[in-house]
């Protein structure tokens, strides 16, 4: 992507907050947009100060951007596809005045880039496309739809890139629509264990939409179905365990059910 490129992305993007006005996200008027999820993913990495962390499929920086909010001292590398959004990714580091500490890099799972070694990473993040080919009605905008429905790499090849890339005992952590539950854990317990299922439900009296998975490298134990976190209550308002983790930036490991 040329100079002139980046400048024209950025210069297109909208200045979005998250985290309460903490994290200054830079997002494409139109298109590919963060939502929650990111920031759901991100607060659930047991990240501390002087860890390293990867995000997998950054797209905007979302997730990476409110993990370096929340744990001062980690360091975040963003691994992102699409050039247009590692510039934007790039910028919203920048906006936060963290270049250096978080950075992005253009890169393809299924072409590994050297900046991104094996083994490289105390934990990995991940929210990759979440539909399959062929099964659902992709969006006309392009950059949409590579984020939210897989290409070549598929869920199986998302799962053993996060584990090649995280040191042993590191924690590999995806979110992910409840449906693929089950395909996503036989990826992760070839070679992880320990895991812990959270489900997300969108009200009290709802089923599970998405889901978020946390496996470590060579652990072993039992798989643990943690207890659910509410997004909203009946009214629609978010409900006090998720604003603590939207708005607050507290950790999903400290936030009550």
């Amino acid at each position: 992507m040329s100079e002139t490129d980046e400048a024209s992305a950025t210069t297109a993007a909208e200045r979005t907050q998250l985290l309460g006005g903490r994290v200054i996200c830079l997002q494409p008027h139109a298109g590919f947009r963060a939502a929650i999820d990111p920031v759901l993913m991100a607060a659930a990495v047991p990240a501390a100060a002087g860890d390293m962390v990867l995000d997998v499929g950054t797209g905007t920086g979302a997730a990476a951007l409110c993990l370096a909010a929340r744990v001062a001292g980690a360091a975040v590398v963003g691994l992102e596809v699409q050039a247009p959004l590692v510039a934007l990714a790039q910028a919203g580091a920048e906006a936060n005045g963290w270049t250096g500490r978080v950075r992005f890099v253009e890169g393809d799972i299924l072409a590994p880039s050297v900046d991104i070694p094996a083994g490289g990473f105390d934990h990995v993040m991940a929210n990759p496309p979440y539909l399959q080919a062929g099964r659902s009605r992709p969006s006309p905008d392009p950059a949409k739809a590579m984020a939210t429905v897989e290409g070549r790499a598929k869920l199986a090849d998302w799962v053993s890139f996060a584990i090649g890339r995280v040191r042993d005992g590191g924690s590999i952590n995806f979110i992910h629509r409840w449906d693929r539950l089950d395909e996503l854990i036989a990826a992760l317990t070839q070679l992880a264990g320990g895991i812990e299922i959270l489900p997300l439900l969108p009200k009290a009296d709802a089923a599970p939409k998405r889901v978020i998975v946390r496996g470590h490298k060579g652990a072993v134990g039992a798989t643990v179905r943690k207890p659910p976190l509410i997004l909203h209550e009946a009214d629609g308002a978010y409900t006090v365990a998720a604003e603590g983790v939207l708005r607050d930036g507290q950790s999903l490991l400290e936030c009550p059910p």
